[in-house]
């Protein structure tokens, strides 16, 4: 065969190639529009892969809070992310997430952990963070990983509390509990349907693995719970402001649980 012929076969083999490999990238995706309405597309759109699902979770307009445009997209477990355009204002708009089903107590566990690599913007006003239902969802855990407030519940993201200073900041109950690797400041407070329980990570990182039944235990051993079953081991991006469309994305999210 001519040497151009040659090179013309290899390019139309590298192109037919270059188009599955950009096929198979594009995966699932799914945008949800700037709506006040819970009954726009795509709120909660949401994908299984295997043992885990990706949801948009634009939950702000069912509670009568305006949303702004958002799409999420995943190819597996290892690789999804998100583009939202929060407007400025105050209120969680959105907790685009994976999850993944424990169903087992804590003392039939002898291992929880969740690796997470994300990639978090510099601006907005938002949290990396686990979410935790355990007790047909009577309890939340949130691990707050990454997030643009402070560890002492200052800032423009707070945990939810029951206790505040005149400033307006939340109080932790349990201040530097070293669990899981790092070191953490607890808060505790309701939402008005269950008790939320929020670590806020005093060193904040995008790259860990947690030690999700070790937590269980710590909150166990301080009696707020007894041996609950711990359903969805959520973990995403709780967003309250991203105006001008900020990007986020996980690519190492994967649950032991045995």
């Amino acid at each position: 065969m001519p040497r151009m012929s040659i090179l013309a076969s290899w390019a139309a083999t590298a192109s037919l190639m270059l188009g599955a490999a950009s096929a198979q990238a594009a995966g699932w995706s799914a945008s949800s529009p700037a709506t006040s309405s819970c009954s726009s597309t795509n709120l909660f759109a949401s994908w299984t892969y295997g043992s885990y699902t990706v949801n948009n979770d634009v939950w702000s307009p069912c509670s009568n809070l305006a949303a702004g445009e958002q799409t999420i997209w995943a190819n597996t477990n290892l690789d999804w992310g998100v583009t939202s355009d929060q407007p400025n204002t105050s209120g969680i708009k959105s907790y685009p997430h994976i999850g993944y089903s424990v169903n087992k107590t804590i003392s039939s566990l002898s291992t929880l952990t969740a690796a997470v690599s994300a990639t978090t913007p510099s601006g907005g006003a938002w949290e990396s963070t686990f979410d935790i239902w355990a007790d047909s969802n009577r309890h939340e855990i949130m691990v707050w990983l990454n997030y643009t407030g402070t560890s002492t519940g200052c800032g423009n993201v707070k945990p939810i509390s029951y206790n505040w200073t005149s400033a307006g900041c939340a109080i932790p109950l349990h201040s530097n509990v070293s669990l899981s690797g790092g070191t953490w400041n607890v808060f505790v407070g309701t939402n008005g349907s269950n008790i939320v329980y929020s670590f806020l990570r005093t060193t904040k990182t995008d790259d860990t693995t947690i030690d999700v039944l070790a937590i269980m235990k710590y909150l166990k051993s301080l009696n707020y719970f007894d041996d609950v079953m711990i359903g969805d081991l959520q973990y995403g991006f709780e967003i309250t402001s991203s105006s001008g469309g900020l990007g986020f994305a996980s690519k190492e999210f994967a649950v032991t649980a045995e």
